[in-house]
């Protein structure tokens, strides 16, 4: 069975980048996010680029939907070695604009969906003891801008989850990583551009002397 790398929140950026340099190394490609066409699009690219990948349809912020999801990912391609989440939600609004109900909307897709994607291939992790957790950073959790209250609250709470993962799953040789990046990721980019940023996330993934990684990009 092939090596596995599930990505919760695929998309045509950073995650397609991913999935493209995991999936030339080896790895078949489990894709999850809620639009099915957009799912369609990309295991049409990754097979014109030799690279195996299903889809499994289901939004992030609702557990019922992302549990039925690594379910069934699990049933047809085994366990994932690697799990790279992606989502976010972001929105141009003003901190002081936002409330209750609609920050708490956005935790759901910009943390929660992260902490329930771990909680299911965690398990399968420990008892092989390996695997690699990857996170999408973003610079505003260095420095919020309120512009972008709720995204900057979100970045700050992955980045935080991802040190509390690396701390608490050292010792089960599970390693922990996230990718802050701090610049407008734009395909033309010499820096930001999503195959840069992708090839942060396999360094991770393949460096052995430490559990938990940070890399401010």
């Amino acid at each position: 069975m092939e090596k596995v790398i599930a990505i919760a929140g695929m998309g045509g950026g950073i995650s397609y980048a991913v999935a493209l340099r995991f999936g030339r190394a080896g790895y078949q490609v489990a894709m999850i996010a809620r639009n099915e066409e957009k799912l369609k699009i990309f295991k049409d690219m990754l097979f014109k680029d030799g690279i195996p990948s299903e889809y499994y349809v289901a939004d992030v912020s609702v557990q019922s939907q992302l549990t039925k999801a690594f379910r069934k990912l699990k049933e047809e391609l085994g366990d994932p070695e690697v799990l790279h989440y992606n989502a976010a939600r972001i929105k141009d609004k003003h901190i002081l604009r936002e409330s209750i109900a609609s920050i708490a909307s956005d935790i759901k897709t910009n943390v929660g969906g992260a902490l329930h994607s771990v909680k299911q291939v965690v398990r399968a992790m420990k008892k092989s003891k390996k695997g690699t957790i990857l996170f999408t950073g973003g610079g505003l959790a260095l420095e919020p801008h309120p512009n972008y209250g709720s995204l900057s609250i979100g970045k700050a709470a992955i980045l935080n989850l991802a040190k509390q993962l690396g701390s608490e799953l050292s010792y089960a040789h599970i390693k922990v990583g996230t990718v802050v990046v701090k610049g407008y990721v734009q395909a033309k980019d010499p820096k930001y551009n999503p195959t840069m940023i992708a090839e942060e996330f396999w360094k991770i993934h393949k460096e052995e002397s430490k559990a938990f990684h940070l890399v401010e990009y």
